[in-house]
């Protein structure tokens, strides 16, 4: 087990069901499994991320699929680019939907010997997760401060998420692989054109990250189309445009119905294999 101490770095060791390290700081496993590594000294606020409602409408709506597609395009790259890969990472997994798909993708072609960590800072998210995947490991924890150890994970994905890159150097293995997911120029463009009287593209740029080579990146766009008051009541709650919106415009769109672009950007990098960090 890659864990490590959130409090002093060393390694921390399962017992019964707890997690121990060589100084005695000890994290109790959840009943549903996870075990949080956010001391309660390094949290900013009580509850930290996404609440129990966005986090349920983000939840519903991915279990309709709409965002399978990237889901099977991340998989598909994951493959491609590191098919035998041991230790995976979804960082800002969320309620684990990308990471549980991700690891039965990965378990086929490295002989069943992968295992896969998710981390989100979100209690309600990572308990939602553990609860329905208990085949995966889950930790409520900050992407900035990651509780694993050096050179510990193969692949890592990261969609949406923030993170430090300094941690990214820290805890990925020479050679491995991380994919990233951003929106992409058009993403949700009808949605911001409700909004704003002159709505932005997303950047372009490349995502260039030091101690990594920049190997390749996707595009994957598609028109969204909701009808159903429910999927759309979930699609709003779940993005941040929900608290732009007036009352009156989400009952408009809800009558109306919404299409959207989807439009994701998907980089590949890889860890240097020599560190010169």
């Amino acid at each position: 087990m890659p864990y490590i101490c959130p409090i002093c770095s060393a390694p921390l060791t399962l017992c019964d069901k707890s997690w121990v390290c060589p100084q005695r700081h000890q994290f109790d496993n959840a009943k549903e499994g996870y075990v949080n590594l956010l001391p309660v000294q390094k949290k900013k606020t009580k509850d930290p991320g996404d609440n129990k409602e966005m986090m349920i409408a983000r939840r519903e709506f991915l279990n309709k699929g709409f965002y399978q597609p990237l889901s099977d395009k991340v998989n598909q790259l994951a493959v491609q680019y590191h098919p035998q890969a041991e230790t995976l990472l979804d960082i800002g997994c969320g309620e684990g939907y990308y990471s549980h798909r991700l690891f039965e993708t990965i378990q086929k072609t490295s002989a069943g010997q992968c295992q896969l960590f998710g981390l989100d800072i979100s209690k309600s998210a990572i308990k939602s997760a553990a609860k329905r995947y208990c085949d995966l490991q889950f930790c409520v924890a900050s992407v900035f401060e990651m509780p694993f150890a050096d050179n510990s994970i193969d692949l890592a994905i990261r969609i949406y998420a923030p993170s430090k890159v300094e941690e990214l150097q820290r805890v990925m293995k020479p050679g491995s692989i991380l994919i990233t997911v951003s929106p992409g120029p058009m993403h949700h463009y009808a949605l911001k054109q409700k909004i704003y009287s002159q709505p932005r593209l997303h950047p372009q740029e490349s995502l260039v990250l030091e101690g990594f080579h920049y190997l390749s990146h996707e595009s994957l766009s598609y028109q969204l189309t909701l009808s159903q008051t429910d999927d759309i009541q979930h699609f709003l709650s779940m993005t941040p445009y929900a608290w732009k919106l007036s009352d009156m415009q989400k009952r408009q769109i809800i009558e109306q119905g919404l299409e959207c672009e989807i439009d994701f950007k998907i980089e590949i990098h890889q860890r240097e294999q020599s560190a010169t960090d």
